[in-house]
């Protein structure tokens, strides 16, 4: 047992007092006998007797009742098993991404935890919650009431790392317990956590779901474009889903599908002309995502130009084809230099050397956000070469001493100049070759790499434009590179890389940039509307066009248009991540790494069950009046 104030226990002398006051009244008197009282003199002796075991009772009930008061004012306790850890700081981690849309045995997951954290959290529990997005440090539940009744999904993908890492930044001489309300859907842990874990997992019913995936175009016709609808089923027996396409909400098409497969393409057949609008499905999975949006842009050519031997350049001509490209070749003596900045792309397709004119005149074309492919001639000065270099980026070329062919046997698939090129990773495949190459030494990721891991295609990444650099001629005689099924997408990508697709359906948080070709005045800003949100994206004026990058907006998925003033520039679409439509993809490990437990209430239970201890002064008080009641009754019923 313990005191709260064990310094009260110095009180305790005063149980002398009553010790003493009954002594006192103890003390002998001398005794004189009158004959006329002796025959009372029996009927004395035993009322001495009965005076003698009132005043010892009523001395015990005192002594008893003074030492109760005494230890009730020193608040005696017993500790708790888990004492230790009363003071440790609490962190609540809720989930609010998408999945927690699923529906369980009392409505939706995350509408479920919300209320059950209104309902069972202590009034005066000071605790700091965190969301997806927002924080909340060291509230407590009536604060923030408002704030949880109107939380809304969250578009940002649940990170549980993250949010540890934003509680461990929390310096404090105390612990902290944590909290953690998710339903482990695509859920991370990368790095383990010392401190106590407690995790919550709301139980989806059912757990399939059908997800519109992606929206592209298949093929260009003379006056129609064919798009496909690609859906994506999670889980077992899916039922037949409809599904409708829109542009600006007037309905243009609609079709049912099965989902006899995982994976199924819709076609739908569309005029060749803008278009603004989404496709949708009928779903009773998640909710989030049933709709897909999407915007086709008027079709703008994109300008390629090649300074080279014309005759070499019959390649390009394949791939920059006339309903997509304005290709053009030009020799380096016939060269207009004023229309470089016309282009979107320029390739430098085997120059020996590179003029001190062309070089100046290509770093401003690349800082205005153009493209430059290099391929390096054979009789290419390396001097020259890695002077233009140089100024662009830390990369240098050096001839090379091996004169063996190499083989092309890496592909850097993660690269963004083939997403979206490849299904799945491919590791067989006929290996193009070069004969005699460069070595180029390179602080930059390899596209294209040969068997001995030095690059065949590297690129510089500019704020801007981006810098391609092969590392050898791509001249029949030299490689087989042109014969490869590699050259086109590599080359494509190449040619319109740093121009909007033509059929713009961004990711939300996907910070890829877009291109306005518009002209600002000096204080103006480009504005970002849709139906339900507006703001003002990052933006970097080029001339005669502006670089856009959104962050991590918009926050709601929808058709957005580009406004400079009042006056409409391009229109655009954003999606949410697919990352959580397939409500199995559970990490399992959450509840072997964490201590799993069922609700909110039996959190705050055990913590106030293993952490508060046991008072027991008011037991001791309550002995207190029973020994005055005892006291009082001895005083009037004992004679």
């Amino acid at each position: 047992m313990h005191f709260k104030h064990p310094e009260i226990l110095y009180f305790l002398f005063l149980l002398l007092v009553p010790i003493l006051v009954h002594l006192f009244q103890l003390r002998r008197f001398k005794t004189e006998y009158f004959t006329n009282v002796r025959f009372l003199k029996k009927l004395t002796i035993e009322s001495r007797k009965s005076s003698k075991i009132k005043k010892r009772l009523l001395l015990a009930t005192r002594l008893l009742l003074l030492s109760a008061l005494i230890l009730a004012f020193a608040q005696p306790y017993f500790e708790a098993k888990d004492h230790k850890n009363a003071n440790n700081e609490l962190y609540i981690i809720l989930d609010n991404s998408f999945s927690m849309q699923a529906k369980g045995n009392r409505g939706e997951l995350l509408k479920r935890a919300v209320q059950e954290l209104l309902e069972e959290t202590p009034e005066n529990s000071t605790f700091s919650l965190l969301t997806n997005e927002q924080n909340f440090w060291n509230t407590d539940i009536k604060s923030i009431q408002n704030d949880l009744q109107n939380l809304k999904y969250s578009a940002i993908p649940f990170d549980l790392d993250a949010q540890l890492a934003k509680i461990n930044t929390r310096k404090s001489i105390y612990k902290k317990d944590i909290i953690l309300i998710s339903d482990g859907v695509g859920t991370q842990q990368k790095q383990d956590n010392k401190e106590e874990i407690y995790f919550i997992k709301p139980e989806a019913e059912q757990k399939n779901n059908a997800a519109v995936d992606s929206v592209f175009i298949n093929q260009t016709l003379d006056n129609f474009y064919e798009i496909t609808v690609s859906i994506k089923g999670f889980g077992e027996d899916l039922a037949p889903l409809p599904i409708a396409l829109y542009n600006q909400n007037k309905l243009i098409a609609k079709t049912i599908v099965t989902l006899d497969t995982k994976k199924k393409n819709v076609n739908f057949t569309i005029p060749k002309q803008e278009f603004n609008g989404y496709v949708t499905i009928n779903d009773k999975g998640l909710p989030y995502d049933n709709e897909y949006f999407f915007s086709i842009a008027k079709n703008k050519k994109t300008a390629v130009l090649s300074i080279g031997e014309p005759q070499k350049s019959g390649f390009l001509s394949r791939i920059y084809t006339p309903n997509e490209f304005n290709f053009i070749t030009s020799d380096l003596r016939l060269l207009d230099y004023n229309s470089i900045e016309k282009q979107t792309t320029i390739v430098l397709n085997e120059l020996p050397e590179i003029p001190q004119a062309l070089q100046t005149t290509l770093q401003a074309f690349v800082s205005k956000g153009g493209n430059l492919v290099v391929i390096p001639s054979e009789s290419s000065t390396v001097t020259s070469t890695n002077s233009f270099l140089k100024s662009i980026g830390n990369i240098q070329m050096v001839a090379s001493d091996n004169s063996n062919p190499k083989q092309i046997t890496k592909i850097n698939f993660d690269h963004p100049l083939f997403s979206g090129v490849f299904e799945n990773k491919i590791t067989n495949f006929q290996y193009p070759k070069a004969e005699k190459s460069f070595v180029v030494k390179s602080s930059y990721p390899s596209i294209l790499a040969y068997e001995d891991q030095t690059p065949f295609l590297t690129s510089i990444a500019k704020s801007t434009g981006t810098v391609f650099l092969f590392s050898a001629p791509l001249n029949t005689k030299n490689s087989n590179f042109q014969q490869s099924p590699l050259i086109v997408p590599v080359f494509y990508k190449m040619g319109i890389n740093n121009k909007n697709a033509l059929l713009y359906a961004a990711t939300i948080g996907n910070n890829a940039p877009f291109w306005v070709n518009t002209t600002l005045t000096k204080e103006a800003v480009l504005t970002v509307k849709g139906k339900n949100e507006q703001f003002i994206p990052i933006q970097q004026m080029l001339d005669n066009k502006v670089k856009i990058t959104f962050a991590d907006l918009p926050k709601q998925s929808g058709n957005y248009t580009i406004f400079n003033k009042n006056e409409a520039q391009e229109s655009i679409s954003f999606n949410y991540a697919r990352t959580e439509s397939d409500l199995s993809q559970v990490n399992t490990n959450l509840e072997a790494n964490f201590e799993s437990i069922d609700s909110i209430r039996s959190v705050f239970n055990t913590l106030q069950t293993n952490r508060t201890d046991q008072q027991i002064w008011k037991w001791f008080l309550i002995f207190a009046l029973t020994f005055l009641l005892i006291e009082m009754a001895i005083i009037r019923f004992v004679k």
